[in-house]
């Protein structure tokens, strides 16, 4: 099928929002980028976004809807984290059961006409720019940071280094059971002796 490519997306895409999620903390929840600024949402109101967002999306844009509220009954990180692995579980399931034909169908984006292959593509990068704005927060906090594309400082350093990518579990069943256990992560090496940029010099 020739948009296989964005069911493999989204399965990939789901696994990093949960995994993200994990490399907060507990304590984390009401912290925002400044602590007096509300313009800079707060790593709760992030994962309600998250949550919220994809569901509008799937139900007014792609007519899939999962026949569940998008939030948990109690707001914990765990919670969010198994609420929306189950909800994305059950989008990918009825995205896999789309025709070709259905994806090149025009849908209603906002106040315009675009495909649903198009408004998939554009929910997939919206999601990852709220992700970034989260793994940039866990630095802020001075929290380890995972892989989550490839490698990052504290899995070794640059690509170009020949870094590890390394996630902080083997799969999402794992990410779920170990959360709940109170964190099982694996390891980390940190940044290693290379410098985290491309131009040391400067």
């Amino acid at each position: 099928m020739r948009y296989e490519f964005l069911l493999e997306s989204y399965e990939s895409e789901r696994v990093k929002v949960v995994s993200a999620w994990s490399m907060f903390r507990d304590e984390d929840l009401s912290f925002r980028p400044h602590p007096r600024d509300p313009r800079g949402r707060s790593l709760h109101e992030q994962m309600v976004h998250q949550c919220v967002s994809e569901d509008v999306w799937f139900r007014t844009m792609l007519g899939i809807d999962v026949g569940a509220p998008p939030l948990p009954e109690e707001e914990t990180r765990l919670a969010f984290m198994r609420q929306y692995a189950e909800d994305s579980a059950k989008r990918l399931a009825a995205l896999r059961e789309k025709e070709e034909a259905w994806w090149e169908e025009e849908a209603t984006f906002f106040d315009v006409q675009r495909s649903r292959a198009w408004v998939m593509t554009r929910r997939m990068t919206h999601t990852a720019h709220h992700r970034g704005q989260q793994l940039a927060m866990l630095r802020m906090l001075g929290r380890e940071e995972y892989s989550n594309y490839g490698p990052s400082a504290d899995t070794g350093g640059l690509m170009q280094s020949h870094a590890p990518t390394i996630y902080p579990y083997d799969s999402l069943e794992a990410l779920l059971d170990g959360e709940a256990a109170g964190g099982k992560k694996v390891g980390l090496p940190g940044p290693g002796s290379q410098p985290v940029t491309e131009r040391p010099g400067r």
